[in-house]
């Protein structure tokens, strides 16, 4: 039967590729999808392995992303969301509830911070911050009915690196889940899977996407079973990532290998150098042979130290905003994991909520100035760094 035009604008038939694979991931845009029977419709509520059906249970694209990354952390499958902190968030709330203990360490992402205090304050999480780098107190920290151990491999914005085989096996003696933010290293670095970590996190808007034009996060789990209790909830709240993201960031993981390989020199070549200048106090780098995770990271990380550093200033609060204002070809943004130079001021961005007691459990001074290292040739960085120093 052939129907006016105006019906077939509307019904235009989907291509199916036969004969043929397309090398890039293709974008699914569409949100619905259709069914030959009522029978094959109700299959796909089922959940994860079912014929896709709306796009906040799942979309071929964001699906492929999930596969992606899940292979390269060794998990049993994985949940993208709209952001990094969609992933923390949908995951701690699925797994405490309201009460329960969660143990952090002090060292965390202002974003990480923030939403502690919020479940803390406002959905009677008890909540225990301590420091990743002493197993002991960790130890001593955790309880019977702590729920939720918070790590993150490389600390934002001080590098320090946990001791991930030592932390989870604390945790596993108290019945207690490991989430690790493995944001900085990605698992080109580090699988905290493999150290005994249960759920992995990151914010896919930085070095998975690596060009500042998208946004997301992953999160990454070692058993199928809190896989499906988790994704319930990321379903409830509806913080899925939609199909354009997802393709960027499968487009930026075919890079992902040869980018941290740049990333992780020029931040180590910076930190060297920094660490001679007379206007910087302090680096914060764990490939540095003096940086007290050293030997941790060494053991921990493989590949590199990774492409984040931070280092003091002399001058404090005002030379650290002076500094940051300053340079020319690093770019002042609030971000990481860009092909770009960032670099910003934390104690006046990211951890501008904390007094001056947070600052100090955070390990961020006021002069303080964290350096995400780009691709560029490092020579040309350290001309603009030096410059900027002067």
């Amino acid at each position: 039967m052939t129907h006016h035009a105006e019906t077939r604008t509307v019904h235009q038939p989907a291509p199916v590729v036969e004969g043929s694979t397309p090398l890039g991931v293709p974008i699914y845009q569409a949100h619905t999808f259709a069914f030959p029977d009522t029978e094959t419709m109700a299959a796909s509520f089922q959940g994860a392995g079912s014929p896709f059906v709306y796009a906040r249970y799942g979309n071929p694209t964001v699906a492929a992303l999930e596969d992606a990354v899940a292979d390269l952390e060794g998990g049993a499958g994985a949940i993208a969301s709209g952001s990094g902190m969609g992933a923390i968030t949908a995951t701690l709330w699925a797994l405490l509830g309201t009460g329960g203990h969660v143990v952090a360490q002090e060292r965390l992402y202002g974003g990480t911070q923030a939403l502690l205090t919020t479940l803390r304050e406002r959905w009677g999480v008890e909540v225990t911050q301590v420091d990743a780098g002493d197993p002991a107190a960790v130890d001593a920290a955790l309880r019977p009915d702590t729920r939720v151990l918070v790590l993150e491999t490389i600390a934002n914005p001080t590098g320090q690196v946990a001791d991930l085989p030592a932390l989870t096996a604390l945790a596993r003696r108290h019945g207690t889940t490991v989430i690790v933010d493995n944001t900085f290293a990605t698992p080109l670095l580090c699988r905290p899977i493999e150290h005994g970590a249960d759920i992995v996190v990151h914010s896919a808007t930085k070095y998975m996407g690596g060009h500042s034009d998208t946004i997301g996060g992953v999160a990454v789990f070692a058993d199928a079973g809190t896989l499906t209790r988790v994704r319930e909830r990321t379903n409830e709240f509806g913080a899925v990532m939609e199909p354009f993201a997802a393709w960027l960031i499968n487009r930026g993981l075919s890079t992902l290998g040869v980018r941290m390989r740049r990333h992780c020199a020029n931040a180590e070549e910076l930190a060297r150098r920094l660490d001679r200048h007379p206007a910087v106090t302090r680096v914060h780098y764990a490939g540095l042979p003096d940086h007290p995770g050293h030997a941790t990271a060494r053991e921990l990380l493989d590949g590199g130290f990774g492409g984040v550093l931070a280092f003091e200033l002399a001058g404090g609060l005002e030379a650290g905003r002076s500094f940051a204002e300053r340079v020319r070809l690093a770019v002042l943004a609030p971000s990481l994991g860009d092909v770009r130079t960032l670099v910003m001021h934390p104690a006046s961005t990211s951890h501008r909520m904390l007094d001056a007691e947070g600052l100090a459990r955070a390990g961020v001074s006021e002069g303080l100035i964290r350096l995400s290292a780009g691709i560029e040739d490092v020579e040309d960085l350290w001309a603009d760094l030096e410059r900027a120093l002067e």
